[in-house]
Formats: structure tokens, sequence, C-alpha cells
């Protein structure tokens, strides 16, 4: 069984960078209280184990080497688990995902793509009551193609055009790009045009209505433009093991896992 103490490094790591003391031991108030970088690193952990609450909590028990990698004796009850998940919202869990993109490595030169992850979970009352009826949750995610870490993503459960969803990643990551590649369902003049106003380059595929926007896709670096399969890989990835399902009944209990599961990733890819 491949070793995770290198990603409990990782997670803490990562848990420490985030929060303003990072010196404050891991648990101050004894086992009534923990660090919050030991809540961030504790809950990422949690995604890798893929295990119930209360699996989670025997697991770290029989786990003498990650308590000690966090200076623990034993670990949180598994109802804490439940509520740090539902403690840390979407704004601080996107800070959390930029910084660990940080850890994998980030280039600049980044693929745009969507795919959709199963809602079988969610309670058909939660359907009725908040007014949806997809099965799938669509994302999208902004993933390095040299390294494969994800630094932003998107999430919705209603039919969006892709165009509108690539405008709003980008603008969340203007200042970090120096090349965008998507396939032709971004094709978008606008979004082309706002690339080129903030010097990142758009290797974004026209929709071949003409015989200009043929000859404008076969002008496109063939060779730059092939390594956009990254962002599919980086989808392969975060699906394996079944991970493709979500646990979650909510919308935004979703969104939280996935952004978790995503964090997860960036710092599986800087553990290796």
């Amino acid at each position: 069984m491949k070793s995770k103490r290198p990603l409990a490094r990782q997670c803490k790591r990562l848990g420490k960078q985030h929060v303003d003391d990072p010196d404050v031991p891991a648990a101050p108030d004894g086992d009534s209280g923990y660090a919050e970088w030991v809540q961030i690193a504790l809950i990422l952990m949690r995604v890798e184990l893929d295990k119930s609450l209360r699996e989670t909590e025997a697991w770290f028990n029989d786990s003498t080497v990650i308590l000690d990698e966090f200076a623990l004796e034993r670990a949180p009850h598994y109802s804490s688990f439940c509520r740090w998940e539902q403690q840390f919202q979407m704004r601080e869990l996107r800070r959390l995902l930029r910084t660990s993109a940080e850890q994998a490595g980030w280039s600049g030169e980044a693929a745009i793509d969507a795919s959709g992850f199963q809602r079988d979970q969610t309670s058909h009352h939660y359907r009725n009551r908040a007014d949806y009826s997809f099965q799938s949750l669509k994302t999208t995610t902004l993933v390095d193609m040299n390294t494969l870490a994800i630094r932003d993503v998107h999430y919705t459960t209603r039919k969006s055009w892709d165009g509108h969803i690539g405008m709003q990643v980008f603008r969340r990551n203007a200042e970090d790009l120096r090349v965008l590649a998507a396939d032709a369902n971004y094709s978008w003049s606008d979004l082309r045009e706002e690339c080129r106003g903030e010097s990142t380059r758009p290797l974004i595929k026209h929709k071949e209505h003409t015989p200009l926007k043929q000859a404008h896709n076969a002008r496109m670096d063939a060779d730059d433009y092939h390594q956009r399969w990254m962002g599919e890989t980086g989808f392969s990835l975060l699906k394996e093991d079944d991970g493709k399902k979500l646990r979650s009944r909510s919308w935004h209990g979703q969104f939280r896992e996935l952004t978790r599961k995503c964090i997860v990733h960036n710092l599986s890819q800087a553990a290796s």
C-alpha cells in the first residue's frame, strides 16, 4: 500500500501556509479544540481516504505515523470532521486551491475543460425544493498543461454556455496566465480579445463554419494545442476509484466537496 505520509506532509504544509499563526499547537485546548491548520489538513486527508466519518476516525487512530505527523495523540471525534467540512466556505477553499496549485507547480500555460459528476446521492425532495433536475454537476477546471495542477474550478447545476464560463474563469486568473487552450466549445471572439488584452495567448479552436476559420485552426501551433488533453487527464485523475460520484446532498456541499478533491489532487501531484 502506498504510504500516505508524503500527502499528510503536504496537507500540513498547506494548512500552515493558509493560517495567520502557523505555530499554534495542534491541540491547544486539549481534545476539546484543534488548531485551524490541523482542521484543514485532516479534512483534506479524509478526501484521500474516501471513508465514512466513523471509519475516518478509526483509520487515524490506527495510523500512529500520521498522528505523529500532526502532533496528535488521537484522532478527533468523527463529528468534528463533518463540522469542519461545513465550516470552510468556498471563498476560503478557493484560496487553498490556488495555494495548492503553486505547491504542485504552476507554469501559467493552462487548459480549460468541462465534465460532469454524478449527483445520485441528492434526495428527490431536495431536488424539487432547489428547482433542479440535472443528474450531473457540470464542472469546469483550469489545469496547468505541464504539471496537471488545478488552479480554478467553476460549477453549475444549470445549462450554461462554455464561452461565458470560460470568460469568468479567465478573468479570475488573468494575471497568472500566459497561454489559455480550449476546444471549439469555448470559441468566442470576446474571450479571445480579453485574453490578448491581458497578454495571454489564446489557443482556442474556431468552429469551422467558413474556410477562414479552418485556416485559423490550421495555423494554430499543433504542438502547443495538443497539450490541451492535459485538462482531460486532470478529470480522469479526479474520477478514478469511483470519484465521479458525489456524497454531498446539497449543491453547495457538492461544490465544496469537489473543490477539496481538486486541492488533494494538487497536493498529490506535489507529493509525487
